[in-house]
């Protein structure tokens, strides 16, 4: 059994503020520790459940996050940004059998995480097909293209629910919930637990019905912060400035989603 694992920061356990995200920040080492201990979590559920092989994506800001030597033997660490479409899922193909997102947070627009965003934060937020659209949402089509289901998601409680709106048979284990600018969070060791045996547990059943159904058709609106991000953007092959602040794009290929989303975000 082949997994893959996406792992991000601002869903770990526990953290509140921009400046526990950042490398160059004091208060970044106790949850770089933690993201490291919750992706080490999933892998050992993994191998518990027979995993033989394990591609770990480091998937926030810098790409260069995880303690490696923290991880199983049989994990293989993605570092670094290729500049790949598919981005926070670099790597991912058919071949895999089961993808597990770690320390994954709410989108743009949301008021459930005081660090929601997608992607590079520039947008207020995402539509796909009139759907709000979170890194999750956006990350889960990535695989869905492939053909791999999504069978384990941490982070957030408001990302949960957005979950288990989209599929509720993909597990999740909520560690944070957002109030305002402040959060309300598990115990850093008990969000270990749960995600390890969480990740064993979905792995050992028929996790089949964690598939999503991609859809056929993309109509995408990035509403922007700023209206020169958004006039910027609509120089992009495809895509046409709506409102000042509002740009659409239009495909039936997901993959040429990806690719505008990578130069327009």
């Amino acid at each position: 059994m082949k997994i893959y694992i996406s792992a991000d920061i601002e869903g770990t356990t526990g953290i509140t503020h921009w400046d526990e995200t950042e490398k160059s920040k004091s208060d970044y080492a106790e949850f770089q520790k933690q993201m490291t201990a919750e992706v080490v979590a999933a892998c050992e559920g993994a191998l518990k459940a027979g995993a033989t092989e394990i591609i770990v994506r480091d998937a926030h800001h810098t790409g260069r996050n995880i303690i490696a030597s923290k991880l199983p033997e049989e994990a293989r660490l993605i570092r670094e940004w290729s500049g790949h479409p598919y981005s926070m899922m670099q790597g991912l193909d058919d071949s895999f059998d089961a993808v597990i997102m770690t320390g994954y947070h709410s989108r743009a627009g949301s008021d459930t995480n005081p660090l929601a965003h997608t992607f590079t934060g520039a947008a207020a937020f995402v539509r796909i097909n009139e759907r709000y659209a979170s890194e999750f949402l956006i990350n889960a089509y990535t695989a869905a293209l492939v053909g791999v289901p999504v069978v384990m998601v941490t982070g957030d409680s408001g990302l949960c629910k957005e979950v288990a709106e989209l599929n509720p048979e993909i597990p999740t284990v909520a560690v944070n919930e957002g109030v305002g600018a402040s959060t309300i969070s598990i115990h850093p060791n008990l969000a270990v637990r749960k995600m390890k045996e969480g990740v064993e547990n979905i792995l050992r059943k028929d996790f089949s019905k964690c598939r999503i159904d991609l859809p056929e058709h993309f109509e995408i609106e990035i509403v922007y912060k700023d209206y020169k991000k958004a006039y910027r953007a609509s120089f992009y092959p495809g895509a046409s400035l709506l409102e000042p602040q509002l740009i659409q794009f239009v495909s039936d290929d997901y993959f040429e989603v990806l690719r505008m989303f990578m130069f327009t975000m």
